[in-house]
């Protein structure tokens, strides 16, 4: 009614219109652009972000994508701007009025900026990357929920600039105030929802166990304040939904930040699939995290000057030694260091990407110059940290002294290690990609470090060789200045085979391989014999030793089927039986007779009363 009735005496009064009038064409101009703004570039911004979005297997595409979104924050944010300017030149408008039109801009701003953070966390296109795993129709209703709480928290601001300066009871204001407070708890119980489904939908992450709690919370929230309210504690309730509301507002926008920096690091890094979960983008969102705290104090009603109170006690930090130390301090290296790393980081990217590969250095050295530009370019960040941050280690040279004795102790394969890794970087006794055999392990090297050397073995499996092996020990590096190698492939045949004849079929099959060198030409050598067995042996060198397996089996194909074709066996052939020979098996039986007679036991005398018995015989 106020309002209308300031509306009515600006109208009554002559000049009043007069004035409207004549800023009739500046009045319809700033219409015009606020209509423009907030509707058809609105949409197209939307719809140019959303095809950017589409691509974004493309570097860079979801970058470019996030920065042409904002446009549908800032262009609305003028049209509203122009909307207020409009309704200021019709002269209409009173106090309350103007008050309306100068927060009409700060309304519009928080409702386009909870529509463009609702896009952003439940967008139109998930790719699989996303952390909440909603499906479509939950998507469209987390993105109709931000907009009803910018909406609400618009309506907030509004209802203070008009009821501020009406003097109104109590009672009237927490009666004016309940339907939005219902409205808020209702949107907090909605969103609460959603993300439990989100949680349910995945698995349980440690992101996502936060986001359960979260969700419990609004749930909370959003069924206490509307009670609060009902029962008359409406500043208790004030209290819990809109912080509740800046709150969720705040940590969509921190995860926002969070991935917009991880995908500039891929673009840097040029590693799509692991530069967003990189050490350097988890450090910067934990870093926004902690910056973020005060913002959520000041939120949920911290005063200005706790805060700055609570920092400067902060600040003073604590004495060490003849040294203050202080959170600065730590920030400031923390921040050096960072930025070094990173400017280490880039510096490497572009020279193993564009400065290196049009040089005539071959890849081993390529790899160690990188390497080496990373160890140099980290201690110098540090060092650099060191001097910004002021720190005074003078203090620590003594504890340090002290300690680096028993440290060097037991340190001491750890730091030989590490010599013996700056040693292969620089003298490149060993490189990446060459095939070496050491210490009764052979394989290729995949990766030098500066302690140990990855070697990948012929069964894909990996060897960790300690650097301090490679310098003190026997190396067999059969690929460092070329590929050219030996190999030995030795051949038996039978006992009786033609060795002119075999080996002039041995040269012939040798020098047809593709691979082997004829300058100087393959050794085709008999090695020795048995009773049963000729030895030859193939000695050829190949222009590419990776391949001495395949050349290996090749050729032993090709020579079976070569000497099964001349007729000329591996093996001996078998004897025929022999016909046993009568006289030599009749001499063998008599001996057996002989040895068997030899052996049995003689027979005894007749006792006296045998002797008696036959005496009667012979006498009867």
């Amino acid at each position: 009614m106020r309002l209308g009735d300031e509306v009515a005496s600006a109208w009554s009064d002559r000049r009043s219109r007069a004035k409207l009038f004549d800023n009739l064409p500046l009045i319809a101009i700033l219409l015009v652009v606020a209509l423009g703004l907030l509707g058809y570039m609105r949409r197209w911004v939307e719809h140019f972000a959303e095809r950017l979005l589409q691509g974004a297997s493309q570097r860079g595409r979801r970058v470019w994508s996030l920065l042409a979104s904002t446009g549908g924050v800032i262009l609305p944010t003028l049209g509203m701007l122009a909307l207020a300017a409009a309704l200021e030149a019709s002269v209409m408008l009173g106090d309350i009025g103007s008050r309306i039109a100068e927060a009409l801009p700060g309304a519009g701003f928080v409702v386009f900026v909870a529509a463009w953070l609702g896009a952003r966390g439940f967008p139109k296109t998930q790719g699989e990357d996303a952390v909440l795993p909603l499906t479509a129709e939950r998507r469209a209703e987390g993105r109709v929920l931000a907009v009803a709480m910018g909406l609400v928290l618009a309506l907030q601001s509004l209802q203070i600039a008009v009821l501020d300066p009406l003097a109104y009871s109590d009672a009237t204001s927490a009666v004016m105030a309940f339907p939005l407070l219902l409205a808020g708890g209702l949107v907090l119980l909605r969103v609460g929802r959603v993300l439990r489904k989100a949680v349910e939908l995945a698995d349980r992450s440690y992101t996502l166990r936060l986001l359960l709690v979260l969700a419990r919370g609004l749930a909370v929230i959003g069924i206490a304040a509307p009670c609060l309210a009902a029962l008359g504690y409406v500043k208790a309730a004030t209290a819990l939904i809109y912080p509740s509301i800046l709150s969720v507002g705040l940590i969509t926008f921190l995860f926002v930040l969070q991935r917009l920096i991880g995908d500039i690091w891929a673009i840097v890094t040029k590693d799509d699939e692991k530069g967003r979960d990189a050490l350097v983008p988890v450090l910067a969102g934990f870093a926004m995290t902690l910056a973020s705290l005060p913002l959520f104090a000041l939120i949920w009603g911290a005063r200005a000057s706790d805060i700055t109170e609570l920092w400067a006690r902060f600040s003073e930090g604590f004495q060490f030694g003849a040294t203050r130390i202080s959170p600065t301090n730590f920030m400031v290296f923390a921040l050096v260091f960072v930025a070094g790393y990173m400017a280490t980081r880039l510096f490497q990217g572009a020279l193993r990407s564009t400065i290196l590969p049009k040089t005539r250095m071959d890849q081993g050295g390529q790899n160690a110059l990188v390497a080496g530009v990373g160890y140099v370019g980290v201690f110098l960040a540090a060092l650099v940290a060191v001097n910004a941050a002021g720190l005074d280690l003078s203090g620590l040279a003594i504890v340090a002294g002290a300690l680096s004795v028993g440290i060097g102790f037991g340190l001491q394969n750890i730091v030989s290690n590490f010599i013996s890794g700056i040693i292969l970087l620089i003298e490149r006794p060993v490189s990446e990609g060459d095939w070496i055999e050491v210490g009764g392990a052979q394989g290729r090297v995949r990766a030098i470090s500066v302690r140990s050397t990855r070697i990948e073995t012929f069964d894909r499996t990996d060897v960790i060789v300690p650097n301090a092996d490679l310098i003190t020990g026997q190396v067999t590096n059969w690929t460092r200045f070329n590929l050219s190698g030996r190999l030995i492939v030795p051949v038996v045949v039978a006992m009786g085979s033609d060795t002119r004849k075999v080996e002039a079929i041995l040269r012939e099959l040798t020098e047809a391989q593709p691979l082997a060198i004829l300058n100087p030409p393959p050794l085709i050598l008999f090695m020795g014999y048995t009773a049963t067995q000729l030895t030859f042996e193939i000695r050829v060198i190949l222009r590419d030793v990776n391949f001495s397996l395949s050349v290996r089996s090749d050729l032993y194909h090709k020579i079976l089927e070569r000497l099964a074709a001349e007729g000329i066996a591996i093996m001996p052939p078998p004897l025929p039986p022999m016909l046993p020979d009568p006289v030599h098996t009749a001499e063998t039986m008599l001996a057996l007779t002989d040895l068997v007679a030899d052996r049995a036991p003689a027979p005894s005398g007749p006792g006296p009363a045998e002797r008696g018995r036959k005496g009667k015989d012979l006498t009867g």
